[in-house]
């Protein structure tokens, strides 16, 4: 294929925006992968990247052409590791992207017992809480927690993602603790901002317990981070919307406690585990994708019921 090494520039160049941080990644100057991707673009009589003297960004047809040679080398990548491998063994790079949250709590820990299992396998892991396209981005297994939208690619629900509300036992001990909803209008709240623009909404169950209304926090304070917001929590610094599987720790502590849980409602969010739709997985990816479940279904705070929590955890 004599398009190959144009076609691992370009994807790679998509996959990070930049030729420089491609160059790095496939060991090569920025001149070569700006040549072998030129190449390309006169094989193909397309232009893939529109260029400036700062940054490259994909053209309409590049974006469209970066998916389908992301799936294109991800197969041929699977077809070598399968042919390849010693006595079965599992082996090449498997790319995870996960929040930045789950992904240094549940997913960094199990690494290195899964490196040692599998020394032929490479494991590159993006903590990212943006939106993430697996398949143009050149992921193999994406774990994302949240309101889980149809995809064409393949789920695995890990478990479900309640939200609850906390704060620090010495803020309410100053400003007294809310016992509706109306009451947060007297507090110092902290609101998630995430990075495309979304706002993290509070939803409380309607006095007749059918449906609920939605509260959007005049925050004081404002992040992009939730990680964040729980620590300015623990700070004395407000009350904080935050998933109920981040702050277990603290509130089996007693550094956070719960605040309106009955008239909270917790939407429907869950943790999953994305890969490419394709019939044959490589082994490389099955052999991660099934440590991570198996790895993940033993993790209590994922597992907590919402709905019976232990009575010292409420404020």
């Amino acid at each position: 294929m004599r398009q190959i090494h144009g076609l691992v520039s370009f994807v790679e160049s998509a996959a990070s925006g930049s030729f420089t941080a491609a160059a790095a990644r496939l060991d090569l100057t920025p001149a070569a992968v700006s040549k072998n991707v030129m190449q390309l673009e006169q094989q193909l009589g397309v232009r893939l990247f529109n260029r400036s003297t700062r940054k490259i960004v994909l053209t309409a047809e590049g974006r469209e052409f970066a998916q389908r040679a992301s799936e294109v080398l991800r197969a041929l990548d699977d077809a070598v590791s399968d042919v390849s491998r010693a006595g079965g063994e599992a082996a090449g790079r498997v790319r995870i992207s996960v929040g930045a949250s789950i992904g240094r709590r549940y997913v960094l820990p199990l690494l290195p017992s899964l490196a040692a299992a599998h020394p032929r396998l490479e494991l590159e892991v993006s903590l990212d809480n943006r939106a993430v396209d697996l398949v143009a981005e050149g992921f193999d297994i994406g774990v994302r927690g949240g309101v889980i939208r149809d995809s064409s690619l393949i789920a695995r629900r890990v478990c479900r993602l309640p939200m609850v509300l906390v704060a620090s036992p010495g803020y309410l001990q100053r400003h007294g603790i809310p016992r509706t909803a109306a009451d947060l209008a007297a507090h110092s709240l902290l609101g998630v901002r995430f990075p495309s623009g979304n706002v993290g909404t509070w939803r409380f169950r309607r006095p007749t317990g059918r449906g609920f209304v939605e509260f959007e926090p005049s925050a004081r304070i404002w992040g992009s981070d939730p990680d964040a917001m729980v620590d300015l929590a623990l700070a004395d610094a407000g009350i904080v919307q935050a998933g109920l599987q981040r702050v277990a720790p603290m509130l089996r502590s007693g550094h956070l406690k719960l605040i309106l849980h009955e008239e909270h409602f917790s939407e429907e969010r869950e943790i999953v585990l994305h890969y490419p739709h394709r019939q044959f997985l490589s082994k490389r990816v099955r052999v991660v994708l099934d440590a991570l479940l198996a790895h993940l279904a033993l993790q209590a705070d994922l597992h907590l019921d919402h709905a019976n929590l232990p009575p010292d955890w409420r404020a």
